[in-house]
């Protein structure tokens, strides 16, 4: 595969809480490079500092160091407004936690985003089958969440976030609440996203037995960011 779009990059990234007592440091002097068109895992034990990452990548933390450049524009220097119209068009975010509205349709929470941002009846259809169709619950479209597995809930935020076409899609811990079959379903559906679709993802996990999906695999510890083989980590 030729990588040739620097889509992200993070130079010398740092962020620190300072309490009363102590200074936590999660990152410290992050470098990386994201291009068009890859499938990067991020690993670390909990609490190692994935979460952080990748909110500093969304721009939904400021780093308290440093640039993040997203196709050459550093939104660490953003306001909020700019910062909500980068979110809107040009990162998904996928949880772990789902985050689907009980009371919506499979089909109305993937839609959500797009009738947010003012998208026409007719596209915001044709968008959002499309996105439901891409992970396999076109047919499930009218469910609502209860009425759903943990698998398929997964796959409809999934599909939430890639319905508006953002050129980057985070997930933080998206199998953590999956059995190990879904899990291993959930990141089969990234792979194929970015071979098939041309999607930059970047997943964070503590799952080990995932990161031989993965084109790149980033070990996360002490704050510090490392590349590791996935014969190197064993985590459970």
């Amino acid at each position: 595969m030729n990588f040739q779009n620097d889509l992200l990059k993070l130079i010398n990234v740092s962020k620190s809480y300072v309490s009363e007592t102590e200074t936590v440091a999660p990152l410290k002097d992050i470098n990386m490079d994201i291009y068009e068109g890859q499938f990067i895992a991020i690993v670390g034990r909990s609490g190692s500092g994935k979460t952080t990452l990748l909110n500093v990548m969304a721009g939904l933390d400021k780093p308290t160091s440093g640039e993040v450049l997203l196709h050459g524009t550093n939104i660490a220097l953003m306001d909020e407004n700019s910062l909500t119209e980068v979110r809107r068009n040009k990162i998904g975010f996928i949880f772990q936690s789902f985050g689907l509205l009980p009371l919506l349709s499979a089909f109305e929470n993937v839609e959500l985003p797009l009738r947010i941002s003012g998208v026409g009846h007719s596209e915001r259809s044709e968008k959002t089958n499309n996105a439901l169709e891409m992970v396999g619950l076109l047919p499930r479209s009218n469910h609502r969440p209860y009425e759903l597995s943990g698998g398929e809930q997964q796959r409809v935020s999934i599909a939430r976030a890639i319905v508006g076409s953002p050129p980057l899609i985070l997930a933080d811990e998206p199998t953590g609440e999956l059995d190990s079959n879904n899990a291993k379903s959930i990141f089969g559906l990234f792979k194929d996203m970015v071979v098939t679709q041309g999607m930059t993802i970047i997943a964070a996990t503590h799952d080990s037995s995932l990161l031989s999906m993965a084109d790149q695999v980033k070990e996360i510890r002490d704050g510090s960011l490392y590349a590791a083989s996935t014969s190197e980590l064993r985590y459970r």
